[in-house]
């Protein structure tokens, strides 16, 4: 069924989603066609690039969605962040969705449509049962992303499929109790997000989507994989001390979350 982006809550007001695309040195073509994709299903779409280059630059002039440039690189958790802080005032859902667009429109919609209909935060899975897997990826990657999600299983207390496919949406209200637990400013943001979510207590519901391997993707399959082993363990603690642990509590937070990073001296902030 065809989607707006905006359906009604029991007492008759609208429910707005919001949309942030995370982009690092994005195709621009590709951009701007998944980017008019979205405009067209949601009321509000916003892009966070960096290191944009001349030519993506010029096509977001004429796209309909706002953006957050940076010269620099944030990584995708802290630039997913800036985008959700700069729409949390306007939506009652808050989304993502990768900008390479290996997440099509209409499975997107599914995303926003469970939060909008019943679950603190909606994740999109391409390795749920039900998914419909259009294009794989290498053998290397499948395999790598496969031992990884079966080891988030293990040491996290949300149990999914999938951590890390490009689409998930919260709740605003789930959001602003989210934000301030969130430390991660690259890719392990997206499992930090889950486990959080499942340590204060929120519903979290997998989404199976249909899926398109990019293979000219930004995420290194297997560096990133690598990168990401440390950062699992550090969420799992960070899960388990706001869950009320007392062996993880005794040990306090050495980092800044990202949502108090702009008051920091040299913090990108907002846009």
């Amino acid at each position: 069924m065809e989607r707006d982006g905006a359906n009604e809550l029991s007492d008759g007001r609208s429910v707005t989603a919001g949309v942030v695309v995370p982009a690092f040195r994005p195709d621009p073509e590709r951009l701007e066609g998944y980017v008019r994709g979205l405009a067209d299903r949601f009321p509000v779409v916003r892009v966070e690039v960096d290191e944009p280059g001349a030519a993506v630059e010029k096509r977001l002039a004429g796209l309909p969605c706002e953006t957050g440039v940076v010269a620099g690189r944030r990584g995708k958790g802290a630039a997913v962040t800036d985008g959700f802080e700069a729409l949390a005032d306007r939506a009652d859902v808050l989304a993502f969705a990768d900008a390479d667009g290996s997440t099509p429109v209409d499975s997107v919609a599914d995303v926003v449509a469970v939060v909008e209909d019943r679950a603190d935060v909606g994740v999109g899975s391409r390795r749920h049962p039900a998914a419909d897997v259009r294009s794989h990826q290498t053998l290397a990657r499948r395999r790598l992303g496969d031992a990884f999600a079966w080891l988030a299983r293990r040491l996290l207390a949300t149990d999914l499929y999938d951590y890390q496919c490009g689409a998930k949406a919260v709740r605003v209200g789930v959001w602003r109790r989210l934000r301030e637990h969130l430390y991660e400013p690259g890719f392990a943001w997206d499992v930090e997000l889950v486990a959080v979510a499942g340590a204060l207590g929120s519903t979290v519901e997998e989404v199976p989507v249909t899926w398109i391997d990019r293979p000219d993707s930004t995420v290194d399959p297997l560096r990133t994989p690598l990168e990401l082993l440390p950062a699992l363990v550090t969420v799992r603690h960070r899960a388990k001390r706001i869950a009320g642990s007392r062996l993880h509590g005794a040990v306090g937070e050495g980092s800044t979350a990202l949502v108090d990073r702009s008051e920091e001296p040299g913090g990108e902030g907002t846009r």
